[in-house]
């Protein structure tokens, strides 16, 4: 039994085996397809037209994926943990939707329907099962971890220089044109400087419009600033897909024996 749940273990949380691979292909395409589903369920006219194909497909993946989520269950050494973590939490997520719309599904009043439809949309969230499926997610959020504290600094930076050109603004500005208080003159300090300009309020005096193109240039130079400290942190990762049975940490070195949180050994039968 112990056996079982090792193969099931490396099948399903693991891709470097071929039945880990095969799993995970499988998984993203019944994901994608799931995903899908739901977009053109929203679509009045295919939804009038192939609801009750929509409902079939919808209970095959919601079987497969209930499944697939027992299975995670069963295999880890400390179900609740999984239970409560964040794909644990994202795999329920999916699911409830349409176990839900069963108790609801017997009434007919407006309020009703327009509640199933609701929840019935709840289940876009598995497009989020797609992140344990990329080997890069792993390693992106190792990298936003390690480099958190420059980014925390560097937004601070970038809302001081809000503040600063957009308390500078209002004084130069006429209220008329836009520039009623200082956290409006703010507010268009930030669509500025993010070079996203909605173009709702602009400045008009010369004066007004020299310290935008000030803040123009710097939007430019500052774009680039988070992209090159998280590629930093990305330099220096290399992780695996091997995941831990007892804690479920996924993000171990190559050459990782034991998992780093808990000691528990990552291949007992290798």
């Amino acid at each position: 039994m112990n056996k079982v749940k090792l193969k099931i273990h490396e099948i399903i949380f693991e891709a470097d085996t071929p039945m880990g691979k095969l799993f995970d292909i499988i998984l993203l395409v019944m994901i994608l397809l799931s995903v899908t589903v739901v977009m053109l369920e929203s679509v009045e006219g295919f939804r009038l037209k192939w609801l009750w194909i929509f409902d079939i497909l919808e209970w095959v993946f919601t079987i497969l994926f209930s499944i697939e989520y027992v299975l995670r269950i069963y295999s880890v050494k400390n179900p609740m943990k999984y239970i409560f973590s964040f794909y644990g939490i994202i795999d329920l997520l999916s699911l409830i939707p349409s176990f839900l719309g069963i108790g609801l599904g017997t009434t007919n009043n407006i309020g009703s329907i327009k509640t199933i439809r609701t929840i019935r949309l709840i289940r876009i969230f598995r497009i989020l099962k797609l992140i344990r499926y990329v080997k890069e997610a792993a390693a992106l959020k190792k990298a936003f971890i390690a480099s958190k504290q420059r980014i925390i600094v560097f937004l601070f930076v970038v809302f001081a220089i809000s503040v600063l050109m957009g308390t500078i603004i209002y004084m130069l500005e006429d209220p008329k044109d836009g520039f009623t208080s200082i956290p409006r003159s703010i507010y268009w300090a930030i669509v500025t400087l993010t070079t996203v300009g909605y173009g709702d309020i602009a400045p008009q005096t010369s004066l007004g419009q020299f310290f935008a193109s000030i803040i123009m240039i710097l939007g430019y130079s500052i774009i680039a600033v988070p992209t090159g400290l998280i590629s930093v942190e990305l330099s220096k990762t290399s992780l695996n897909t091997q995941s831990c049975r007892s804690c479920s940490l996924d993000e171990h070195e190559d050459d990782a024996i034991f998992c780093k949180i808990c000691g528990d050994e990552l291949n007992p039968n290798s």
